[in-house]
């Protein structure tokens, strides 16, 4: 069993459903931490969800970023599972960045 560090960064330019990070076949993604950064002195909103195949599961609905802020969303680690794909999507365009610091165990 290999153990790699790694991180999934996006910025929000849009307000589409944009892909975070997505879990390798035979690979588990442990994700130590979500950080939000919101960089125009506009409070926003994100959602975060995960998909396994066509079902969606909602993890954050309409999360509040203050202006200027940052915030950790997790409180424990979130296991993905293989082929399971993190996804984030912002209430305006261009003013959240995301970060996710991740474990992949294969």
């Amino acid at each position: 069993m290999a153990n790699t560090y790694t991180n999934a960064k996006v910025d929000l330019t849009t307000t589409n459903v944009t892909t975070l990070y997505t879990a390798a076949t035979y690979t588990t993604g442990i994700v130590k931490s979500i950080l939000v950064s919101e960089d125009t002195g506009n409070a926003d909103t994100i959602t975060v969800t995960i998909t396994n195949g066509s079902t969606v599961y909602s993890l954050f609905k309409t999360k509040a970023i203050g202006a200027n802020g940052t915030v950790e969303l997790l409180t424990a680690p979130l296991v993905i599972q293989p082929t399971e794909i993190l996804k984030v999507t912002a209430a305006t365009a261009n003013r959240l960045h995301v970060v996710a610091s991740i474990l992949e165990v294969t």
